[in-house]
């Protein structure tokens, strides 16, 4: 049991900067680029365009990103074809073509494997040199880029899927917010937007063929999760608010592509007879707690494993208790099991990705980002040249330990640290009462979330008769930032 720590391990003053930067390597990742990625980085110049690329920087391009966003990955555009198809375009910058295997930039990358997003900063997976310019699809730059190209028919199957290389041009760099607002009817088109002649109607028609693909997939079993990662609002180093912004429908349409995208990348690969790394989430080894839990919620699944019941289970319960919902989800991914990178070559049996309802998928849109999309790169350029693939079997199984390994410990760094942020946060609330939620009963320990601000923490006394979902008072007693640690204790 943690002691109660009072207002003194959440005094004011802790710099989550250098707090992340500790927390970084105590999981095994690198906060700093050494010396000679750095130097590399600064001589390098923008990808040129290989012999015979096409030229399209004259189409409608643009990217949909965070507000703040500048290590830009993709960009899409659609048209409409005969018989009610449309063809959907999406370019993946060309990160490949200025890091190249085994330079310093590439070792640093291969390391870390992946940007880390902490509350105080950023640890890019490049260099900024690269990943927020020469290998970014920036506004009014051109780029040199990777095309994936599919057609959606009206029920959205996916058909004629290309691949290729060319030359594009960002003619609107768009944020989430603003785009969801709009396509949502909830606000005007952004400037960005309305600026570039034609481009409303496009991205309503990109709009249409992601909610294609989005209903072609739940149809197969997809996963409608909604999990609450409340993000922290720093000004001045200080943190001063906690934010949850719902996934809106600017979001889901770029998922919708890169999902389909990651696709084609993935069936591209193994007709070609190259081996790759794919992203698995197999099917759940844990079923029955999973039809434990929609029993205890008045629902039903089957004895086995069946991603479309779950999907109808979890969308009957949304309209029931939205309220719940997130911590609904949240217990459902945990039962589901982390997704995982494996060695795949055609005629290998693996179980796909269950959450999403897919069985042929690649990581290969965020090469600035994760470094499983930059070896995914290399081998379906070197499968476009005619070359041979540029790592043997044993390297990519040893790249898909490493990966998932280095991803997890990511992901376990970032939310320490938004634990940590919220800590920082709560510190001078000691004391006060709060409107909570018990999100977690078992014999480790009861866990609640706040309703405002919507923080999770561990309830140190006053557990006995409580069960998931129920509501209660709970009055903070004490936190600790650098852990990340909020406690609670039973009102009344």
């Amino acid at each position: 049991m943690r002691e109660d720590r009072g207002e003194r391990a959440g005094r004011p003053g802790v710099d989550l900067a250098a707090l992340a930067c500790k927390v970084l390597r105590e999981r095994g990742l690198e906060p700093d680029f050494p010396p000679a990625a750095l130097a590399e980085a600064n001589a390098l110049h923008a990808a040129a365009l290989p012999a015979g690329a096409a030229d399209e920087r004259d189409r409608a391009w643009c990217s949909i990103d965070n507000d703040d966003s500048r290590d830009l990955d993709q960009l899409s555009v659609a048209e409409t074809l005969t018989g009610d198809r449309i063809r959907v375009h999406v370019a993946v910058a060309d990160v490949h073509a200025v890091v190249a295997r085994d330079t310093a930039i590439d070792r640093h990358a291969r390391q870390n494997t992946t940007s880390v997003y902490t509350p105080a900063r950023v640890f890019p997976m490049l260099p900024e040199r690269l990943s927020t310019d020469l290998s970014s699809l920036g506004a009014d730059e051109d780029r040199a880029a990777f095309i994936v190209s599919f057609t959606v028919a009206a029920d959205g199957t996916l058909e004629s899927p290309q691949i290729r290389r060319a030359l594009v041009r960002n003619h609107a760099k768009l944020a989430y917010r603003a785009v969801g607002a709009w396509l949502e009817h909830q606000a005007p088109a952004p400037p960005a937007l309305a600026a570039v002649t034609g481009l409303e109607e496009l991205l309503r028609l990109q709009d249409v063929a992601a909610q294609r693909l989005k209903s072609r997939r739940y149809e197969h079993g997809a996963l409608d999760l909604e999990t609450l990662a409340a993000q922290p609002v720093l000004e001045d180093g200080s943190v001063i608010d906690l934010r949850h912004e719902p996934k809106n429908r600017a979001e889901s349409l770029i998922e919708d592509f890169m999902i389909a995208a990651n696709g084609v990348m993935a069936r591209f690969l193994a007709e070609r007879g190259v081996a790759s790394l794919r992203r698995v989430v197999r099917a759940p080894e844990r079923w029955d707690r999973l039809a434990a839990l929609a029993r205890s919620l008045g629902g039903a699944l089957p004895p086995q494993p069946d991603a479309r019941a779950l999907s109808e289970f979890l969308t009957r319960r949304r309209a029931a208790d939205p309220l719940r919902f997130p911590d609904l989800s949240l217990a459902v991914v945990k039962l589901l099991g982390r997704g995982v990178y494996v060695r795949y070559r055609s005629g290998d049996t693996q179980s796909g990705h269950f959450a999403l309802a897919v069985r042929e998928y690649v990581h290969s849109t965020a090469p600035n980002r994760r470094y499983p999309d930059l070896v995914t790169q290399r081998l379906v350029a070197a499968a476009l040249d005619g070359d041979a693939a540029p790592y043997s079997d044993l390297e990519l199984d040893a790249l898909a330990r490493h990966c998932t390994e280095q991803e997890d410990a990511a992901e376990k760094a970032e939310r320490q640290l938004r634990k940590s942020a919220a800590a920082l946060l709560l510190a001078p609330r000691v004391g006060q009462t709060f409107d909570a939620l018990v999100t977690g009963a078992s014999d480790k320990g009861t866990w609640v979330r706040t309703l405002v601000p919507p923080v999770e923490g561990k309830l140190m006394s006053g557990t006995r008769g409580l069960d998931v979902g129920d509501t209660l008072r709970v009055r903070l007693t004490g936190v600790d930032v650098e852990k990340g640690f909020i406690d609670f204790a039973r009102a009344g």
